[in-house]
């Protein structure tokens, strides 16, 4: 028997995010990083699929503030209690919440290494919208390499510049829109922007690297760091303001992010890139990386028959 209940306490909020970590173990993360997660969003609910009174599967659907036309979707369902309704069952009760909202839109997220998770979704009327390729980086395998960036540019830490956030914020406005898939995303304000993507718990200013011509903010590239994955630092975002691009500036920094990993003591990095972004998908092959799991985000209806 499943039933889906809506998580009522952080008990069985732990009990959501166990599942999650066990079926996307590459992406795994800390409850601090989920509640810094909810804090952002507009609305949201957790839910749990219970299978003969054990926590069989999971999902998270939220509304975010910069995508508020559309339901966000993380279900997932323990490999050994698949094909047992708990993915069905997690699917209406999430188009529940979501018709109460008056919204009819969901975005789903599938591993694209998941065949049978994409079939399912495929036959209840989903389709691909886009798609990020996954690659990793052993950094056992490499020596660090040289940070030569061009004249006129320094690279150095957010943490020994703390005063120009509002630079790296004028980087983003211009550098997030030009990300294939999140053209149309409504910009936050400063303040808001500061808050959930520069200050969660793995978000740290001496893991974040500036471009810098003078006291200007061209560039910037910054790691997501998780006690989940203590050996493993994933790269969440690197942007250049237009009029610097095609310089070697992006080299530069992402050659800083290497050696700063390899430095203190990471094994791994790993990052997804939509399979559009031809130059950032370049630069990370001439830099050894290597194709692992990436994501399928599929956009669809609501379930037919509510619970």
């Amino acid at each position: 028997m499943v039933e889906v209940r809506a998580c009522a306490d952080e008990r069985e909020e732990q009990l959501s995010l166990d599942v999650y970590n066990a079926v996307w173990s590459h992406d795994a993360i800390t409850m601090d990083e989920v509640r810094h997660f909810k804090a952002a969003t507009t609305d949201h609910v957790d839910l749990v699929a219970w299978i003969d009174g054990k926590p069989g599967g999971s999902a998270f659907a939220a509304i975010m503030p910069h995508r508020p036309e559309l339901v966000f979707v993380l279900s997932t369902v323990l490999s050994e209690h698949r094909a047992r309704g708990a993915g069905t069952a997690l699917y209406e009760a999430i188009s529940d919440w979501t018709r109460e909202r008056e919204l009819d839109v969901l975005e789903a997220v599938v591993s694209d290494e998941d065949t049978k998770s994409l079939a399912w979704a495929e036959r209840r009327g989903f389709a691909e919208d886009r798609r990020e390729k996954g690659v990793a980086l052993r950094l056992a395998d490499i020596d660090p390499p040289r940070v030569e960036p061009p004249e006129g540019i320094e690279i150095v830490s957010w943490a020994e510049r703390p005063d120009l956030a509002h630079g790296i914020y004028e980087v983003a406005l211009e550098a997030n829109p030009d990300v294939p898939g999140y053209e149309d995303e409504i910009p936050e304000p400063f303040e808001d922007w500061l808050v959930n993507d520069m200050q969660g718990s793995g978000d740290k200013p001496e893991a974040t690297f500036l471009a810098l011509a003078g006291d200007e903010v061209v560039g910037y590239a910054k790691f997501s760091l998780t006690a989940a994955q203590p050996k493993t630092a994933h790269h969440d975002m690197t942007g250049l303001k237009r009029a610097w691009r095609g310089r070697g500036i992006a080299r530069a920094l992402k050659a800083t992010q290497i050696g700063w990993a390899k430095e203190h003591g990471y094994e791994e990095l790993r990052t997804r890139n939509d399979e559009r972004n031809a130059p950032i998908r370049h630069l990370n092959r001439e830099f050894g990386y290597q194709p692992t799991t990436g994501r399928i985000y599929l956009r669809g209806p609501l379930s037919a028959s509510g619970s």
